[in-house]
């Protein structure tokens, strides 16, 4: 990238590209989620029977909402509640108005489904054209939109989004990876919207052609769907010389838009709270926290008509803090962790992502593992699945292995065995990266 197009990318947007929402005051936001929630919590009570029997289990009518703080009386939902009204029980208008279904992909159960009016689809389009444009993007740039198409919220999400800010859209979806790195030399994306795990892989396609990914056209990734860690930024900024961008989404609370991180300060996502009310609880009580205070994230949509959602639980683990990107908005700390991904080994809790930071750290190893817990006797073992770099070998990926059980040890406090293999064996997904295969016997 230019030192002149890197300054670009680096400056906040005038102020006539910003939504006039982007310019309000905290307490201007504040006023509008009152009214906004008032009216979701009553259209969730009065049209969804699960809603209903909830709050009226727990005590509590939409009447009861006056003001925020009133929100914590309100019973959560959980992944397990949409299970157990599948597939359509969550939806609150007629089937005539949904306009589209998206679900999970259901690979721990029956899958969770989700569904938009045509309303619906295009606040989630306006949103990811404002989060696109958070990133850096701008009208009349190609957009390679490299998350999977279908049910999974990602393509569609990105796509729709990308098409009403003004973007031209190259729908790739996932896999193929040889023939994306020729699409992306050939049809010259400024942009690309893809799942940080998937990006390495098109980086280790670039390398293994002899061909330099700095080369690109390429000047903004918009990573999401997985957690990633800072040290993953810095490996495909430097690897890509893009600015790498990270967007925060799950379906059930709508996709890919929900939060973005503005590409001027890269210091977390700012929640777009004109459309979802973000709280932070103690994951094992489930009692509010702070802002400022690290604890689950749990999402009440404002605005949706077809499938409103209330206090849903994400097991994501983050904190919320001032705006600084866009002031109003506050920002949600990038997520590195979730309390459903949480290893517990011989007493100590260990997250994917401390074990990424940490094999970013050595020499030798290219940044794709998967971590395998077995159970020898009464004891849980790890073992770290890694690669070895091109032309590796021998006493160099030795050296290697012990490295990275060494700062593992020293940085997170429990023993590891480490595992390096040929380039390109260890496990890819196209979708989200499955980090942690458990072959612990069942109880």
């Amino acid at each position: 990238m230019t030192e002149a197009a890197a300054r670009h990318l680096g400056e906040a947007p005038p102020p006539a590209l910003l939504d006039p929402i982007e310019r309000a005051t905290p307490a201007e936001i504040r006023a509008l989620q009152r009214d906004r929630l008032a009216w979701t919590l009553r259209h969730a009570y009065d049209n969804v029977p699960h809603y209903r029997r909830a709050f009226d289990a727990a005590g509590v009518t939409p009447a009861d909402f006056r003001d925020l703080a009133d929100l914590a009386r309100f019973p959560f939902t959980t992944k397990a509640d949409l299970r157990a009204n599948y597939p359509f029980g969550m939806f609150a208008v007629p089937q005539d108005q949904v306009a589209r279904i998206h679900a999970s992909s259901g690979t721990t159960g029956k899958p969770t489904v989700v569904g938009y009016t045509k309303q619906d689809i295009d606040t989630w389009a306006g949103l990811v054209a404002r989060s696109i444009r958070a990133a850096g993007g701008r009208p009349g740039m190609k957009v390679h939109v490299a998350y999977g198409y279908g049910l999974f919220t990602g393509g569609l999400g990105a796509h729709y989004g990308a098409e009403a800010l003004g973007c031209t859209v190259i729908p790739v979806s996932g896999g193929m990876t040889e023939r994306q790195v020729q699409l992306i030399e050939d049809f010259r994306p400024e942009i690309i919207m893809v799942t940080p795990s998937y990006m390495l892989a098109l980086l280790d396609a670039f390398r293994k052609q002899g061909k330099d990914p700095r080369k690109t056209s390429l000047r903004i990734g918009i990573f999401g769907a997985e957690p990633w860690t800072e040290a993953m930024r810095a490996e495909i900024e430097q690897a890509f010389d893009l600015h790498a961008v990270d967007i925060y989404g799950l379906s059930e609370v709508m996709g890919p838009g929900v939060a973005n991180e503005c590409v001027e300060t890269k210091d977390g996502l700012h929640v777009w709270e004109d459309h979802f009310y973000p709280e932070i609880i103690l994951p094992e009580t489930g009692a509010p926290l702070p802002d400022g205070e690290k604890g689950e994230l749990v999402f009440t949509s404002l605005t949706k008509q077809a499938m409103p959602i209330i206090r849903y639980r994400t097991r994501d683990l983050t904190r919320l803090l001032p705006g600084t990107g866009r002031p109003g908005f506050r920002r949600m700390e990038k997520v590195t962790g979730r309390s459903d991904d949480m290893i517990i080994l011989r007493g100590v809790n260990v997250f994917p992502s401390q074990i990424e930071e940490q094999l970013l750290r050595v020499r030798d190893l290219a940044p794709h593992y998967q971590l395998v817990l077995t159970r020898q006797g009464a004891l849980d073992c790890l073992t770290v699945l890694v690669e070895a770099d091109y032309g590796v070998a021998g006493a160099e990926r030795e050296t290697a292995a012990r490295a990275l059980e060494h700062h593992v040890k020293e940085m997170i406090g429990v023993s590891v065995t480490v595992e390096v293999r040929d380039p390109g064996t260890v496990e890819r997904s196209l979708g989200k990266a499955q980090r942690v295969v458990d072959r612990r016997p069942k109880p």
